[in-house]
């Protein structure tokens, strides 16, 4: 067998080691003379300029450009071979193909190492086919998809190590799942300020949503502290692996709820070889669809007045627009306006009459025309006709009125207004109600963008080969809508029902499979982040039936009464003084609105300095101690969480419900409520 002991494979390690740094200090050697050929190329160009012909010089600049962009991509082969020779391997099997006489090794890496002078694979890229046996199969009867077609074989032996800067840490091997034993000592680990690749610790459910190829929708319905997030981003790795040929990281767009998520998410893909990917927040592709011409309320807006304010009429308002039904009424009262608001009138061009049949049959001819496109285009047809049947050419100012009556023959033109009579058409005029001076509820901006698209069209993200939806929860069926029409890509969309910062308005897969029909539906049941304590005492809180706690035990979740705000502050200052002398990395303060934040960050800033408040604006997230509110807390993970303020008076509808169970469920190891003198009826004694 190769490399039976221990010994045998911290020897093999030193040797792959030093074939690592070989291929590096060629890198080295190779682009020091693509450096100089570059320079002796330029100084060729620039002394004999003025006798070269125009074919030379093009075919001089090609080159110039050529050994460029050689010498660029050996820059980044040894930036990956750099990292690689860090840690080579995070895990070995055997296979012995069927009717094969022996076993070989496969070591699966975060990235490839073909040896150039034994012309083999040494390391194995965990997006490959044959590495899927890693995560999918034990010791025993196994297969891959390989491009050929299914092999099929035996796993003969199975390991996994861990090694970081070169040294081998620990190496595991046993007949039973090794994936348990590593994936405990990992969750055990204090939080990073950035979200970590797990390739080495990928379990077999998500696997098969990382490896998913066919699905032209794929929904994923995972649970806290599933590893939803990080298993999309996995999954788009995984696709740019794969289909390299025609995808690129510039070809991928993930929509992201704020600036710090996208902040803490951004090292994944870099870590496993691939460029940053692009992203974009809700709010902002509103703005691009609107032409920037509409004042509206965001989301987090929208969720503080929730929070912050009892109005009824406002919660009813976002229900309403948060339904199938509705996106049915806007089409329906589409279509109504189409048959019922467009009034032809004859018309003369000079001594030339057009007859309003010829309008409204020229009118409804265009049907798949965007409405509003419509009229400049009987314009064009007028003027065609007049052309070829009347021998009369319309002058430029004759066209621009011709523009403006057409135009002026729909009843209502104006984008604003129309929306408005939506409603009375309705009979649901208290549907409608702006924020404040001319500026729309959150509610109503995608309701305004979809109509506005019907009406006057707009052009496609087509460069866009895939989008990764997060959070779907907080996304409406008219939002899902508009999604649909602009992208006609493969899409993920993922996120937790359970999870919504706004019950009014959430979404579940199975109503955001409504928009999709035919859209794939897969479920992530087992929770990692939290240790067993923490998870359970969550599921009090809010009870998922779906959700599985994977065992790691820790401290019981503590639960402490105060009779002032004084001495709960004192006591947030005493666990954050425990805090700083521990092995952990980050603690999170989590409070329900961020007006509550805001007044504790400026109760405690003067006495911290590793202080951060989270909001809207943060553009970065960090290790330290963070100050937050739920809606900005999710998504995130804390070694530790404190939540102030868990009092009958603060969390005591559903949506305080929903809220405390997502402060809940962001701490890994640690969890401390505290509450002033009676305990929110969600914590039970």
């Amino acid at each position: 067998m190769f490399n039976k002991t221990e010994k045998d494979e911290r020897n093999y390690l030193e040797s792959i080691k030093e074939k690592l740094q070989s291929a590096i200090n060629q890198i080295d050697i190779n682009v020091v003379q693509y450096a100089k050929d570059v320079q002796a190329q330029k100084d060729y160009l620039w002394e004999h300029k003025t006798g070269m012909d125009h074919v030379e010089k093009v075919a001089v600049h090609q080159s110039v450009r050529q050994s460029a962009l050689t010498g660029e991509a050996a820059v980044e082969k040894k930036k990956r071979l750099r990292k690689l020779r860090q840690s080579p391997w995070f895990g070995r099997f055997d296979f012995k193909e069927k009717d094969a006489f022996k076993s070989l090794p496969v070591y699966v890496g975060v990235h490839a190492y073909y040896d150039e002078a034994q012309k083999e694979n040494l390391v194995y890229d965990w997006r490959a086919p044959v590495s899927s046996m890693f995560y999918d199969f034990e010791l025993g009867t196994a297969n891959y998809e390989a491009p050929t077609g299914e092999v099929e074989g035996e796993i003969t032996l199975k390991r996994q190590f861990r090694i970081r800067f070169g040294e081998m840490e620990y190496m595991l091997e046993s007949s039973l799942n090794i994936h348990d034993e590593v994936l405990q000592r990992e969750l055990g680990k204090a939080s990073d300020d950035k979200m970590k690749h797990i390739v080495a610790t990928i379990q077999r459910d998500q696997n098969a949503i990382i490896r998913n190829e066919d699905s032209q929708v794929l929904i994923i319905q995972g649970v806290a502290g599933s590893g939803k997030t990080s298993i999309a981003l996995h999954r788009i790795a995984f696709l740019l692996y794969r289909f390299r040929e025609t995808i690129s990281s510039k070809d991928i767009l993930i929509l992201s709820p704020n600036k710090v998520f996208a902040d803490y998410i951004s090292n994944v893909l870099p870590e496993l070889g691939e460029e940053q990917i692009p992203e974009i927040g809700m709010e902002e592709l509103a703005n691009q669809l609107l032409d920037g011409k509409y004042r509206f309320q965001t989301f987090f807006e929208q969720v503080s007045l929730l929070l912050e304010k009892e109005d009824e009429s406002f919660r009813e308002r976002i229900q309403f627009k948060a339904t199938f039904e509705f996106v049915t009424k806007l089409n329906e009262y589409l279509a109504y306006i189409e048959n019922n608001y467009f009034e032809p009138e004859m018309i003369m061009v000079q001594r030339n009459p057009i007859p309003d049949s010829y309008i409204a049959d020229k009118f409804k001819s265009l049907h798949r025309v965007p409405l509003f496109l419509r009229f400049n285009e009987i314009v064009s047809h007028i003027e065609r006709d007049l052309l070829f049947y009347n021998q009369y050419e319309i002058s430029g100012k004759e066209r621009n009125e011709l523009r403006k009556t057409i135009r002026n023959m729909f009843r209502i033109t104006n984008l604003r207004e129309l929306y408005k009579d939506f409603y009375q058409w309705l009979g649901r005029p208290e549907m409608f109600k702006y924020a404040r001076a001319s500026t729309f509820e959150y509610p109503d901006v995608y309701p305004l963008a979809f109509m506005k698209l019907k009406l006057e069209g707009f052009k496609t993200f087509s460069h866009v080969k895939h989008l990764l939806v997060d959070e779907m929860q907080d996304y409406t069926p008219v939002q899902y809508s508009v999604l649909s029409r602009l992208f006609s890509c493969k899409k993920t969309i993922l996120g937790d029902a359970n999870q919504s910062v706004n019950p009014f308005s959430s979404s579940n897969s199975d109503s955001i499979a409504k928009v999709f029909p035919g859209a794939d539906c897969m479920l992530l049941n087992k929770s990692y982040r939290s240790t067993s304590e923490i998870a359970r005492f969550a599921q009090k809180i809010q009870p998922d039936s779906d959700l599985e706690v994977v065992e790691r035990h820790g401290e019981a979740p503590s639960v402490d009464a105060f009779k002032s705000k004084n001495a709960q502050i004192e006591k947030i200052k005493t666990i954050i003084d425990e805090f700083e002398l521990s092995d952990f990395h980050s603690l999170g303060i989590v409070c329900k609105t961020q007006k509550q934040a805001a007044k504790l960050y400026a109760a405690l800033t003067d006495d911290y300095d590793r202080l951060l408040l989270l909001s809207a604006e943060t553009g970065a997230f960090g290790q330290g101690i963070i100050i937050t509110s739920s809606h900005m807390a999710k998504g995130l993970e804390f070694d530790q969480v404190i939540i102030p303020d868990a009092d009958a008076d603060n969390y005591y509808n559903e949506v305080d419900r929903g809220l405390l169970y997502i402060a809940c469920t962001r701490a890994m190891h640690r969890l401390n409520l505290l509450y002033l003198k009676e305990r929110s009826p969600f914590l039970a004694e």
